[in-house]
């Protein structure tokens, strides 16, 4: 049986949406990833700089190597959570068009991933907002 047009044209309407969710998503993956590799630039910065001086590891530089690691793995789980309600919002889309395209209703399946998109785009979030805090947070803490 032949999928009327008007069908695909309107999946492809209801598709525009999360299509432009992709877009911001692909943006905050962006930002932690740049994130990221400044964490990682600092923690070769101090671990080179240790080597060339060749002295003992202080308190505060182990500190501060802590907290890069901690920030390092919160960006690397937001960016985790990130692709995944990337994943999520794509098989939205191609649930979208597969229930057109054999006519079976997928409303319930598509609205279940959505909200696992959105779930997984919200811890992102979090761990996005919780690396910035640390991050302004050991900036404060170093200039005093």
């Amino acid at each position: 049986m032949e999928t009327p047009i008007s069908d695909i044209s309107h999946v492809i309407q209801l598709a525009v949406a999360p299509v432009f969710l992709l877009t911001a998503i692909a943006t905050m993956i962006n930002a932690m990833n740049t994130r990221l590799g400044r964490i990682v630039d600092r923690r070769r910065l101090i671990e080179d700089r240790l080597r060339a001086a060749n002295v003992p590891m202080s308190a505060e530089t182990l500190e501060e190597l802590r907290a890069l690691a901690r920030r390092s793995h919160l960006s690397y789980l937001g960016i985790l959570y990130a692709v995944l309600a990337a994943l999520l919002v794509c098989l939205v889309v191609a649930g979208a068009f597969i229930g057109a395209l054999i006519s079976v209703s997928l409303a319930k399946t598509v609205a279940v991933l959505f909200i696992l998109a959105m779930c997984s785009m919200i811890v992102a979030l979090g761990m996005f907002l919780r690396e910035v805090y640390l991050g302004v947070s050991a900036g404060v803490h170093l200039s005093r």
